[in-house]
């Protein structure tokens, strides 16, 4: 049976991908779940529009991202933190911190987004990289 697929569904395919499945996996779990609809006429000419749609958003989030990776680049970003006698930090500067701090400064980041070795646990300055899909920047954070 030929599906459109609404979702991506691991082992199957990805969204909008148009797949051939048993009928039995697609009567019993994809259909009555919403994962997927029959691929007939009607459903092909909407997928196409859909396809449309789906490529405009990416490349629009794509030039967003662009954006702030450019604006990112450029900045320096001071986190404070309480420090003990020989440098070290009571607390350690990990992904979650540094996005919450680059959300206080206006940019959209999520921790997933953040890339750095280990958490950092002493003063200094760090280059942390930051990945917006296929497009990352280095940020310089000063502890």
């Amino acid at each position: 049976m030929k599906i459109i697929l609404l979702k991506d569904i691991k082992g199957v395919g990805k969204k909008l991908d148009i797949k051939e499945v048993s009928s039995g996996y697609a009567r019993n779990f994809l259909l009555p779940n919403g994962f997927a609809i029959i691929a007939d006429k009607d459903s092909l000419k909407n997928l196409e529009e859909k396809k449309k749609i789906e490529e405009k958003k990416i490349e629009e989030k794509n030039k967003e991202n662009e954006k702030t990776i450019k604006e990112i680049n450029s900045k320096e970003i001071k986190i404070e933190t309480k420090i003990g006698d020989e440098g070290q930090l009571f607390e350690s500067i990990n992904e979650q911190k540094i996005s919450e701090k680059l959300k206080e400064l206006g940019y959209n980041i999520e921790k997933n987004q953040i890339k750095i070795d280990s958490p950092i646990k002493h003063i200094g300055e760090y280059l942390v990289e930051i990945k917006l899909g296929e497009l990352s920047g280095k940020i310089k954070i000063i502890i």
